[in-house]
């Protein structure tokens, strides 16, 4: 069982300095050294989405596999999709270390890690020798030091469009400065505009017309929400990943390690990303597909978002303190609600709580 493995891996990992932690591993994927989740979804759990169709609503969200090192591996313990990035055109390293916190306590980590990665033609060299069939969308992103970012997100698209499953545009980081001044409305419609027409050339030379998804940051004005929103439906992006990590700090500014700078995840970030995923599907009237991320660590909680309005859920921070046991059981529990409210897909209970959930207080 995926459980009692995790279980026994976890303690020692948590021992270990996070970034040494997570490259162990990623290298037990690498080699094999995992258990595969061989229990068939159940039926109920399969959702269609952009022309895909995933097996189960569960992925595990960008920076887990960066530089596509592991997306079958994360398929095999039992995702119904993966997703790897941040990826840039470039390679940088990020910025100093140490980048990366845990506040064990309440179930979260503070990372300011920025980019690292090892640039487009690694990560194209790995998903181009891949031979297993599944779900993998690529997570773009800018290098630091660009003098057209926008450009960096059109070389993106070009780059992957043939590969992946679907694009993510990351606009949304706080460890890379100035990129969130993506999300502005004038700035989005360059941006988008620039990755839609590229996207439309692409077509014109007999290629494939990739989704595109756009992931926004949990911090933006409450004021300024309507319009990005209408921004991303003026330019018909097919996905929108709701939310990146926050730099506010709900719940845990009394801990040291908050002090830390960089984007806070984990259970800390659920409330307040759950509210801005049931606005955005208000906003959008259930007519986008959404991500559902942040503080997700259980199958209630990925209820929650589902039912606040996520077609698709994604988790990282989860996975550091419940193991990779967490992803059988919360599909178990995602089917055993489907099941019980009597869909034939658990898509149909998208924002069914979405009121609720948007009238509540981002926190």
């Amino acid at each position: 069982m995926i459980g009692g493995w995790s279980d026994l891996a976890r303690p020692m990992l948590l021992a270990l300095a996070p970034e040494a932690a997570h490259e162990m591993t990623l290298k037990a994927l690498e080699t094999g050294v995992y258990p595969r989740d061989r229990e068939p979804d159940a039926a109920v759990l399969a959702v269609d989405a952009w022309g895909l169709r995933f097996p189960n609503p569960v992925g595990i969200a960008a920076g887990f596999d960066k530089d596509a090192r592991v997306p079958d591996a994360i398929l095999d313990l039992g995702c119904g999709f993966a997703e790897i990035g941040t990826v840039t055109p470039l390679p940088q390293s990020g910025n100093p270390q140490p980048r990366v916190f845990r506040l064990i306590s309440e179930r979260a980590v503070i990372n300011r890690l920025g980019f690292n990665n090892g640039g487009h033609d690694a990560a194209y060299a790995r998903l181009r020798a891949r031979t297993a069939r599944g779900i993998v969308g690529v997570n773009i992103g800018a290098n630091k030091d660009s003098s057209d970012r926008t450009a960096d997100y059109v070389l993106g698209h070009d780059r992957f469009a043939e590969l992946a499953s679907y694009l993510t545009v990351n606009i949304s980081s706080p460890n890379t400065p100035g990129l969130r001044d993506l999300q502005a409305p004038a700035a989005l419609d360059e941006l988008l505009g620039r990755v839609m027409a590229a996207r439309e050339a692409l077509v014109a030379r007999g290629g494939r017309r990739v989704p595109i998804v756009v992931k926004l940051a949990p911090d933006i004005a409450e004021e300024d929400l309507p319009a990005v929103v209408q921004r991303l439906e003026a330019h018909a992006v097919e996905g929108i990943a709701v939310s990146n990590t926050t730099l506010t700090r709900p719940g845990v500014d009394k801990l040291a390690e908050a002090k830390e700078a960089g984007g806070l995840s984990g259970r800390p970030l659920f409330q307040r990303s759950t509210v801005l995923l049931a606005r955005v599907h208000q906003l959008t009237g259930g007519r986008i597909p959404l991500i559902g991320i942040g503080g997700i660590d259980s199958g209630e909680a990925a209820q929650a978002k589902i039912e606040a309005g996520a077609t698709l859920v994604q988790l990282y921070t989860g996975l550091i303190y419940e193991g990779a046991g967490l992803i059988g059981r919360m599909k178990r529990h995602l089917a055993h609600w489907a099941l019980g409210e009597g869909v034939s897909s658990i898509s149909a209970l998208a924002g069914r709580k979405a009121a609720d959930w948007a009238a509540r207080p981002l926190g």
